[in-house]
């Protein structure tokens, strides 16, 4: 089964992956975690501007799309955790997989802002730095999530989060 978090950077997905991944793998012990910012890094494809255009997100995109069938076709569960903007690759992942879930953190633009861990929006407003989602390139919410969790507040419960998560791809 692959799980799918979509949401905007700072939005939670990490936080929530993380703990569904160590959730999970305690009952099924080859659950992988699929981190966005992690296979950018492998791929050394995270230096320079060109990976955060549209275009070298799409790459990124469809490099951990081609990864999660790849493991699910050895039965290998997968949490993937990913700024992901483009409808199509969402579209896809409904027939690509043997079981997708997918689940969008989703986080007003306000409230990212105002968190700001990584300092990109602050970035972005000032002009220091191009090519952020919410910013200057737009995110179309997902289409058909099968759970939207709200992350608007200050902090984020993510094990709890992680747990209904849980729950609901068991039943």
């Amino acid at each position: 089964m692959i799980v799918w978090l979509v949401g905007l950077s700072g939005a939670g997905k990490t936080t929530i992956a993380r703990a569904l991944h160590r959730q999970w793998q305690a009952e099924a012990p080859g659950t992988v975690l699929i981190d966005g910012d992690e296979v950018r890094e492998i791929f050394r494809y995270d230096q320079g501007t060109e990976p955060y255009t549209q275009q070298g997100r799409r790459v990124n995109g469809e490099r951990i799309a081609a990864m999660s069938a790849w493991l699910d076709s050895q039965n290998i569960n997968a949490v993937v955790s990913i700024l992901c903007i483009f409808p199509d690759i969402l579209a896809a992942n409904r027939h690509r997989y043997s079981n997708y879930f997918e689940v969008f953190v989703d986080a007003p633009l306000a409230a990212l802002e105002a968190r700001d861990g990584k300092g990109l929006y602050t970035a972005a407003r000032r002009g220091d730095m191009a090519n952020v989602v919410g910013i200057d390139i737009p995110f179309p919410k997902p289409a058909q999530p099968d759970l939207v969790v709200r992350n608007d507040g200050p902090s984020l419960d993510g094990e709890a989060v992680a747990a209904d998560i849980l729950t609901k791809i068991r039943a």
